[in-house]
C-alpha cells in the first residue's frame, strides 16, 4: 500500500473515530438532559404514504415478524427479547415502520398489540440509548412512525403509557437534535431533520423551536437536494424516499396553519422532474447507485401529487445522468462520480453504465442493490461488474476499501467524466462519454457512445479505450476487455448467429442485439433488484483483448 493511501486511510479512520465519540456524547447529553414527564399530547398525526399490506399485520398479531426477507417466530414474547436474525431485521424492527401495516385494521385488539410491543420497546430499550435500536437512521425512522401511527398506539391507552410514550418521543427528539451534527452528509442527516420538522409542529412546541426546526430543513434540503432535483448520493430511490416524507411533512404545516419551509416547497417541485427522469417505460425507477426494488404502489402515492407536468428532462446536469428518449424506447446513462468522499459509502462503480426500456419492459438493466443482504452481497453489487458496461481485467473502474478504519468509502479510480451530446442530420440522439478510472491501473480511458434512432426502433453502441496524449503511466497494458449487458429477468433470449442475440419480452415486443465479429455469451446472472428479494438471470457478454482489439461496436434493432 503507497504511503499517501495509508495517511488517507488514517484520516479517514481519525474522522471516523471522531463521530462515534461524537454520537457517544450526544447520548450523554441525552441522558442527563431534564426531559420531565415529557409533553402531555400529540397535537397531529402526519400521513404515511408507503404502501401497506394487511398480511403483514395478520402476521404480527400473531406472534410472527416478516421483515427485511426474514421471518421471526415470537409467539406471545416481545421481540426484542429475542435473538433476532439479522442486522437488516433489526433495524427494521426498531424502526417500527411496521406500524403502518396495523393501521390497516384498526380493531381494539390490534390496537392493543401494537401498544404492548410498543411498550416493551421502552422497558428494554428506551432509556439504554445503545446498539442498532439508537442508529440515528433508525431512531429518525422510528419517530416518525410513532407521530404517524399514534392513532393506533394511543387509541385507548391508560394514562401511565400515554406518558411513558411521550416521555419517550421526547428522549429520542432531543437525542436526534444532538447526534444529527456528528453524521457525514447523506441522506440519515436529511431524514434527522425532516423527522425533528414533524416533531416541531407533531407535539406542542413554542413558535421559535418550530421555527428553528423549519430553518434547519431548509439547510439541509439547500445542501442535499441539487439544482436539477437529484439528491447528492446520486441514487434515484433516495428521491422517491425523500418525498415519501417531505410530502406528508409540507401537508401536515398546512393542516396546522403553520408557515412551510421556504426549501420544503422548492425542493418538492424540483425532485419531481428528476424522479420522471429516472422513470423507465415500464414505470420502474433505474437501478444506479444503490437503487433497490421500487414499490409501484409507492410510486404512485407520491405522483398523484405532481404538479410540475411536462416531459422528462433529457439531463440531469448536476446529478450527472443523461436520458435518450424517442416514442416509446428509453435510455438512461450515468456519466457522474461520487460527488464526495463521504458519498462514496454507498456508490457504485458503475460510471458509463447505461439501462434501455422499450414498449412496457425493461431490457437492459444494472444488477441493482440488493434491500436487505448481508455485506457480500452489497459488495458484489458495488462492483462494476455488476453493471451494463466494460471492465477491465476483472476489477473495477473505481476501487472501494475494505478498511475498518475508513469504511466502504471509494478511495480512486474514476476521477474525471466527460460528456458530449448532440442531434445528427437524420434527428438522431448521440451521447458520448469518457472516464478515467482504468488510467492508472492500465493506461487507458474508457469512451462509451450510444446514438438513439429517431424512429426509436434502433440503438447504436461503441467502447473505445485508449491512451490519452500525453499519459506517462504505464500505457496500454495486455489485459481482457469484458463488456456486460445485464438482462431484466422477464426478458427471454434465444441465440440467432453467433453474433447475434434476441431478446424477447412478455408482451412480444422483440429486440435483437448484436456485436458484428464478435462472440456474443448468454452467461447466468444475479438480480439484486427483486420485489421478491435476490433472483437469478441473465446477462450479454462479450470479451475482448487489449490492445489488439481496442474498440467493440454492438447494435440492438426492435423486430418487426
Amino acid at each position: 500500500m503507497l504511503l499517501a493511501e495509508r495517511r488517507r486511510l488514517l484520516l479517514l479512520g481519525f474522522v471516523q473515530a471522531r463521530r462515534r465519540i461524537c454520537q457517544r456524547l450526544a447520548v450523554l447529553r441525552m441522558r442527563m438532559g431534564r426531559i420531565g414527564d415529557g409533553p402531555e399530547r400529540l397535537i397531529a398525526a402526519p400521513t404515511d404514504l408507503r404502501a401497506v399490506d394487511p398480511f403483514i399485520a395478520e402476521e404480527i398479531m400473531s406472534g410472527r415478524f416478516p421483515l427485511a426477507g426474514r421471518m421471526l417466530e415470537a409467539g406471545d414474547e416481545s421481540p426484542f427479547m429475542l435473538q433476532l436474525p439479522s442486522k437488516a431485521f433489526a433495524e427494521r424492527l426498531h424502526s417500527f415502520a411496521w406500524l403502518r401495516h396495523m393501521r390497516a385494521n384498526r380493531t381494539n385488539e390490534v390496537r392493543a398489540q401494537a401498544r404492548a410491543i410498543t411498550a416493551s420497546w421502552i422497558t428494554l430499550h428506551g432509556k439504554r440509548a445503545k446498539g442498532i435500536a439508537w442508529e440515528p437512521n433508525v431512531t429518525a425512522e422510528r419517530l416518525i412512525a410513532w407521530m404517524s401511527h399514534s392513532p393506533v398506539v394511543l387509541h385507548g391507552a391508560e394514562a401511565g403509557f400515554y406518558r411513558r410514550f411521550m416521555k419517550s418521543l421526547a428522549q429520542q427528539r432531543r437525542y436526534l437534535r444532538n447526534v444529527v451534527s456528528c453524521l457525514p452528509e447523506g441522506e440519515t442527516r436529511l431524514r434527522i431533520q425532516v423527522a425533528l420538522a414533524f416533531a416541531s409542529i407533531a407535539i406542542p412546541s413554542s413558535a421559535a423551536v418550530i421555527r428553528k426546526a423549519g430553518q434547519r430543513l431548509d439547510r439541509e434540503l439547500e445542501r442535499q437536494i441539487l439544482a436539477d432535483g437529484g439528491h447528492v448520493s446520486r441514487n434515484p430511490r433516495a428521491t422517491l424516499e425523500l418525498l415519501l416524507d417531505l410530502l406528508p411533512l409540507r401537508q401536515t404545516y398546512i393542516n396546522l396553519g403553520h408557515d412551510v419551509p421556504q426549501k420544503l416547497i422548492s425542493a418538492i417541485d424540483r425532485i419531481y422532474p428528476a424522479l420522471r427522469f429516472f422513470r423507465h417505460q415500464d414505470g420502474d425507477l433505474a437501478l444506479f447507485n444503490g437503487a433497490t426494488a421500487t414499490s409501484a404502489t409507492e410510486l404512485l402515492s407520491v405522483l398523484r401529487y405532481d404538479e410540475t407536468g411536462g416531459k422528462p428532462f433529457k439531463a440531469l446536469p448536476h446529478t450527472h445522468y443523461h436520458r435518450l428518449a424517442a416514442a416509446e424506447t428509453t435510455i438512461l446513462v450515468d456519466t457522474g462520480r461520487p460527488l464526495s468522499l463521504d458519498l462514496s459509502r454507498t456508490a457504485h462503480a458503475g460510471s458509463l453504465s447505461f439501462e434501455m426500456s422499450a414498449g412496457k419492459h425493461r431490457f437492459i438493466i444494472n444488477a441493482g442493490s440488493p434491500k436487505f443482504a448481508g455485506r457480500q452481497y452489497r459488495a458484489l453489487a458495488r462492483s462494476t461488474a455488476a453493471h451494463s458496461t466494460v471492465s477491465l481485467g476483472d476489477t473495477s473502474s473505481s476501487r472501494i476499501s475494505t478498511s475498518r478504519l475508513s469504511g466502504p468509502v471509494m478511495l480512486d479510480g474514476v476521477s474525471t467524466v466527460g460528456v458530449e451530446r448532440w442531434e445528427d442530420a437524420y434527428g438522431n440522439d448521440w451521447l458520448r462519454a469518457k472516464h478515467d478510472g482504468y488510467l492508472s491501473s492500465f493506461g487507458y480511458m474508457h469512451e462509451r457512445e450510444i446514438g438513439l434512432a429517431a424512429k426509436a426502433d434502433k440503438i447504436k453502441g461503441r467502447d473505445h479505450f485508449f491512451v490519452p496524449e500525453p499519459h506517462t503511466g504505464s500505457a496500454g497494458r495486455a489485459v481482457v476487455a469484458t463488456a456486460r449487458f445485464h438482462i431484466h429477468p422477464a426478458i427471454i433470449l434465444s441465440r440467432l448467429h453467433f453474433d447475434t442475440i434476441a431478446m424477447e419480452a412478455p408482451d412480444g415486443e422483440t429486440w435483437a442485439f448484436s456485436a458484428p465479429g464478435q462472440e456474443v455469451l448468454i452467461d447466468e446472472d444475479i438480480f439484486f433488484a427483486d420485489v421478491s428479494g435476490i433472483r437469478p438471470s441473465q446477462q450479454l457478454v462479450i470479451e475482448f483483448p487489449l490492445p489488439e482489439v481496442n474498440e467493440l461496436r454492438w447494435m440492438m434493432k426492435r423486430q418487426d
